[in-house]
């Protein structure tokens, strides 16, 4: 196997990814958004990354759900090591044009993968592929992503959309013990053995898929 980006090696022995928003009391008050920031954990709530959104107000505020970002992930000493890209997309279920793609690089400047949404008349469908946009998985959500504040999962699987090997959790409030507060979370549960560079597009994926069906959740909590 070639070498691992440096960073990526946190993601080694994981089969569980939680990624947990920071509400900033700023944001709380004043009922407007500011730059989103996420702590990203193991199964035991011990905080293996941080990331912080990067636009201007002119985006969050107008183009949201279907601005532009970057978001970068850094580990716990500060050295960035995850870049998230999603280019500025109109979001429309009637123009397959419109569908949405983001990058993942690791390290920032060298891709890792893609994660690209297919056209379907009924359910949200992504396929992650690797550096050389190689299809890897699949990702399919359900008929209704509005889940009244039960936990909603995207199914992660095979090419062949047989098997399920994982998926992607957005949990609501209350979730697992005191390591989390009222606040969005989402888990990720991919084999352990799952390439890291793949396990790092998945992240990715887990913020498209907040930005594009979640994104007003803090709003209601």
């Amino acid at each position: 196997t070639h070498s691992l980006p440096p960073g990526l090696e946190y993601l080694n022995q994981l089969d569980r990814i939680i990624i947990h928003q920071q509400v900033e009391l700023l944001e709380a008050i004043l009922g407007t958004e500011t730059s989103s920031k996420y702590e990203i954990k193991n199964h035991l709530g011990q905080r293996v990354y941080f990331a912080v959104e990067e636009n201007n107000c002119f985006d969050r505020n107008l183009c949201s759900p279907i601005r532009s970002f970057t978001i970068r992930i850094a580990d716990n000493t500060g050295r960035e090591v995850i870049t998230v890209n999603r280019p500025l997309r109109c979001n429309s279920c009637w123009f397959p044009c419109f569908l949405q793609e983001l990058e993942v690089q690791s390290p920032p400047g060298t891709v890792a993968g893609y994660v690209v949404q297919n056209w379907d008349p009924f359910l949200p469908k992504f396929t992650i592929q690797n550096e050389s946009k190689e299809d890897v998985l699949k990702i399919i959500g359900p008929y209704a992503t509005c889940g009244c504040f039960e936990d909603v999962d995207f199914e992660v699987k095979a090419l062949n959309e047989m098997s399920t090997i994982g998926k992607i959790s957005k949990y609501w409030s209350g979730f697992v013990n005191n390591v989390f507060t009222n606040t969005a979370n989402f888990g990720i549960q991919v084999p352990v053995d799952l390439d890291v560079r793949i396990k790092a597009v998945m992240i990715g994926a887990c913020f498209l898929i907040d930005l594009m069906f979640f994104e007003n959740s803090l709003d209601e909590l």
